[in-house]
């Protein structure tokens, strides 16, 4: 790209190496941010995966949400809500695919549970669980990957009720939505890790996770130059 893009992440006490080296590889310039901020200074937030939303969020009480940290969640809202406002393109990771739905007036199933123990990882491991991912036809995922590929995962909470404008862009096998795009705004969303599968992360049995974040940089580009 001609121009290095800004791209803006907003988070509190936590590693965001992986995120940091991948838009890097990608040419792209991560900016960790710690509170509400101008987006013109960016071309573009990624939203990171971390620790569940407070339920009281999407109206439900607490049954299986876990590390919730109320001045996060207020953070991470509002810097979406300037970023959506101004037209400027948004991609979430794990949390940030949850967070995304939520602000968009959808819910979560705040535990998944045993049936879909595929998704978390095992107690004590570092390695995410791996498994198969059906892409709806023409959607960006679709189009990256085919209708069918093999994806990381390491979360056990799911996007439930869609909000308003999101559609399902890909989902596990057991029928958990594992990505999401908005039919208006430029923001796209997946429940994997694609951070962890590229670059000194990249895996012999998963997708390359840098097309995803690749194609989030590309929109980034678009948007600048009509802006």
């Amino acid at each position: 790209m001609e121009e290095t893009l800004n791209i803006a992440i907003p988070v509190f006490r936590m590693t965001t190496e992986n995120y940091e080296n991948a838009l890097r590889g990608l040419g792209a310039a991560p900016k960790i941010i710690t509170k509400d901020c101008d987006p013109s200074g960016f071309d573009g937030l990624l939203i990171p995966g971390g620790d569940d939303v407070n339920p009281e969020r999407f109206g439900q009480e607490n049954c299986g949400s876990e590390g919730i940290d109320d001045l996060l969640d207020a953070m991470q809202f509002a810097v979406l809500d300037r970023f959506v406002k101004a037209g400027k393109p948004v991609f979430g990771i794990c949390r940030g695919h949850q967070l995304i739905n939520i602000y968009f007036g959808g819910d979560l199933i705040q535990d998944l549970g045993v049936k879909n123990a595929c998704h978390r990882r095992e107690k004590g491991s570092t390695e995410d669980r791996i498994h198969l991912v059906h892409a709806s036809q023409g959607t960006f995922l679709e189009r990256l990957y085919g209708s069918d590929f093999v994806t990381n995962s390491s979360h056990h909470q799911g996007v439930g009720r869609l909000g308003t404008g999101l559609t399902a862009a890909a989902v596990s096998e057991d029928g958990v939505k594992e990505a999401l795009f908005h039919e208006t705004f430029p923001i796209w969303s997946v429940q994997f890790h694609p951070e962890r599968m590229c670059f000194a992360h990249k895996r012999a049995d998963a997708v390359d996770g840098s097309r995803v974040l690749d194609f989030f940089l590309e929109k980034c580009v678009e948007m600048r130059a009509v802006s």
